[in-house]
């Protein structure tokens, strides 16, 4: 089912940080803002509803996520720390 039409010039408010960001990645692949947003809303139509996997977190995760923005529980690791953990599990 392909959806061809005119364009017709719309208002969003969106999260202007949000928006900046999406705009530098969305140019690395050759599309405008308003490109992805025309993809995203073919995909709505022909996906019935939203093209991806919407989850809302559990009570763990939530409490996860609360204590990393607190800065709470993080672990400096290196790439050669991750490396070595590998290789000793592969060859332990």
């Amino acid at each position: 089912m392909a959806v061809i039409g005119r364009k017709e010039r719309s208002n969003l408010y969106l999260n202007s940080k949000v928006k900046e960001e999406a705009k530098k990645i969305l140019s690395q692949y050759g599309l405008s803002l308003s490109d992805a947003v025309n993809i995203f809303l073919t995909q709505v139509v022909l996906e019935r509803g939203i093209p991806f996997k919407i989850c809302i977190p559990n009570k763990t995760t939530r409490k996860v996520l609360k204590e990393v923005r607190e800065g709470k529980n993080i672990e400096e690791v290196s790439l050669e720390s991750l490396v070595s953990e590998v290789k000793q599990g592969v060859n332990p």
